[in-house]
């Protein structure tokens, strides 16, 4: 059955998900708003469960685009709501134009199913970011993470919520790639010593430069917010806290980068420790 494009801004199911653009909103109705194919897409891929969808026919121009509407109208389960431009610009967060936003039940992980990915990847690498705040830098750090082939992503007493739209965004969908999941600095820490995981804290002040660690071995790598950065509760015999050199005027650099610089550090000298493939012929 064709239903008819929703026009008003006034529409119920419109207003319910105009509140999703805001934290509130989503823990109370306990869903997501997901703008962007790319992000739509990966969240399919990945078997979130998307419980209705906004399309506007005039913008699905791109073909990306419309090879995703094709794949939605396929799903049985998801209510697809056809609606004017006026009414996608009202839903959007951004200036995209794509034509599509899809609504989300948000993957639930706990660090106990978090442990997995310690069997998937050997030897595992851990990310933890204490206190991030901009939902920007952690889409950029999920972003790197699944580029660097991290093993999952733990966000220790953030400011933000892991599926904050704008957070979606910056991550092009990586969010639901990457294993990710929030919990207290004492339970992270806590989970990291019984994985057996060596720890490495990312300090200003540490005297063990980036280069000098050894990453080779199944490892979690701390980093804390810019602002602030990590509290107290990342000392101890069992953490190395590691820096980056800083060499000119500035003390530090953005948390994103620093995660960037850093994982890709890892994948280097797990790369290079790698047994060497025998040749062909």
């Amino acid at each position: 059955m064709t239903l008819p494009t929703i026009t008003s801004l006034q529409n119920p199911r419109v207003k319910e998900a105009v509140k999703l653009r805001d934290r509130k909103g989503r823990e109370q109705q306990g869903r997501i708003l997901i703008e962007g194919v790319r992000e739509i897409g990966r969240a399919l891929q990945a078997g979130v469960e998307i419980t209705e969808a906004f399309f506007c026919e005039s913008l699905c121009t791109d073909p990306s685009a419309a090879e995703l509407l094709s794949q939605l109208r396929q799903r049985k389960k998801i209510f697809l709501l056809s609606v004017s431009e006026q009414v996608m610009a009202k839903l959007s967060f951004g200036d995209r134009a794509e034509g599509l936003i899809a609504i989300a039940r948000p993957p639930q992980r706990s660090l106990d199913e978090l442990a997995a990915a310690l069997k998937k990847k050997a030897p595992p690498l851990f990310a933890v970011v204490e206190g991030v705040e901009k939902p920007g830098n952690l889409g950029a750090i999920l972003r790197t993470a699944d580029a660097a082939g991290v093993s999952g992503l733990i966000v220790a007493d953030g400011g933000t919520d892991l599926f904050n739209p704008n957070a979606i965004r910056a991550s092009l969908g990586a969010i639901f790639t990457v294993p990710v999941c929030a919990a207290t600095s004492e339970q992270t820490v806590a989970w990291l010593r019984k994985q057996k995981l060596r720890i490495f804290a990312t300090m200003v002040e540490a005297a063990v430069s980036y280069s000098e660690a050894d990453f080779t071995r199944p490892a979690a790598i701390v980093f804390g917010s810019e602002a602030r950065g990590l509290s107290p509760l990342w000392t101890g015999s069992e953490i190395t806290p590691i820096s980056l050199p800083m060499l000119g005027s500035v003390d530090s650099l953005n948390l994103s980068a620093t995660a960037a610089i850093l994982c890709y550090e890892a994948l280097r000298q797990r790369k290079m420790a790698a047994p060497r493939l025998p040749a062909r012929g």
